[in-house]
């Protein structure tokens, strides 16, 4: 069996709110949760795995990877609810997309304060 990426998980202050979030930005199902977890399934199956840790959160970064229809649908729910976004992973160029490898790109934070990106074409 080759590797392939299964499940993380994601500190979050509220999970339920969190997962939430990604569920109605990107357009994903409910998924069975358990103990500690409530959990999120992409399209190809990892499992995200939000949970309230005993300390203190730190930024991570995610990124995901969306067609071009998911991605205009996604961003215009940024915008409607005035979620604050960036074209850079520096949050220089506010209130703006990139359109760098060939596609589009856009910064924004969750609920917990990570740094999450929508891209559409991939880096390589």
């Amino acid at each position: 069996m080759t590797a392939t990426f299964n499940h993380t998980i994601i500190a979050a202050v509220n999970r339920d709110e969190s997962a939430r979030f990604f569920r109605e930005l990107l357009e994903l199902a409910e998924a069975p949760s358990w103990g500690p977890f409530t959990n999120v399934q992409l399209s190809d199956g990892v499992l995200l795995q939000f949970a309230e840790p005993p300390v203190e959160i730190q930024m991570q970064h995610y990124a995901f990877l969306v067609d071009d229809e998911l991605f205009d649908r996604a961003y215009g729910r940024l915008c409607d609810r005035g979620i604050t976004h960036w074209a850079d992973p520096r949050m220089r160029r506010a209130g703006e997309i990139n359109h760098e490898h060939g596609g589009r790109g856009v910064y924004f934070k969750d609920p917990a304060g990570h740094a999450i990106e929508l891209i559409t074409r991939p880096y390589l």
